[in-house]
């Protein structure tokens, strides 16, 4: 049996999800060097037995999406999401942070100034205290996945039901017309 018209209404569902995750991606500021946005991906696939969406990206879209616990603290909102990802577990790479947040900082040309001399700090200070603020208070959750994923998941049921009842309605008059003699 094929699937035409249920796998029609998961590309709907697949792109409807891609597409406003981009979006909210750009909405939310968190779209800084494209390399999460070009990553998101998705794929409908047909099997014989089944039908699969799948849904990629970089690594620490996870990350952006769920949020991260802190050290000390963390954002309201990341117990309701169920993120696993915690900082001070002592699992990550060890420096990581630290990179990416000094490569981001050299690419936004971004520095604190000095209280008392009023001074641009380097590069590598503004990481550090950067650095040191996500590590104990965390990331907060931004759902630029999550929550468009869910608004159309709650669309599909219908949309599903009604297509997979047309692919039944055409296998069963598909198989109607074989010839039964052989």
């Amino acid at each position: 049996m094929q699937l035409k018209e249920t796998e029609k209404v998961l590309e709907v569902f697949k792109n409807y999800v891609l597409n406003q995750s981009r979006s909210m991606l750009s909405k939310k500021g968190k779209n800084v060097s494209n390399k999460l946005f070009k990553s998101l991906d998705g794929t409908v696939k047909e099997m014989p037995n089944s039908i699969s969406v799948k849904f990629e990206m970089e690594e620490y879209g996870y990350y952006q999406d769920r949020g991260v616990k802190g050290k000390t603290s963390t954002y309201p909102g990341i117990a309701k999401y169920g993120t696993l990802a915690k900082f001070g577990s002592k699992t990550g790479p060890k420096g990581g942070l630290t990179k990416g947040i000094r490569e981001w900082v050299k690419s936004k040309r971004f520095q604190f100034r000095n209280k008392e001399s009023g001074k641009f700090m380097s590069y590598q200070s503004t990481a550090f205290l950067i650095t040191r603020s996500i590590y104990n208070k965390g990331i907060k959750p931004s759902l630029f996945f999550t929550k468009p994923f869910e608004n159309a998941f709650k669309q599909l049921p219908k949309d599903l039901i009604n297509k997979f009842g047309l692919d039944v309605e055409d296998f069963l008059a598909y198989t109607l017309k074989q010839d039964r003699t052989k």
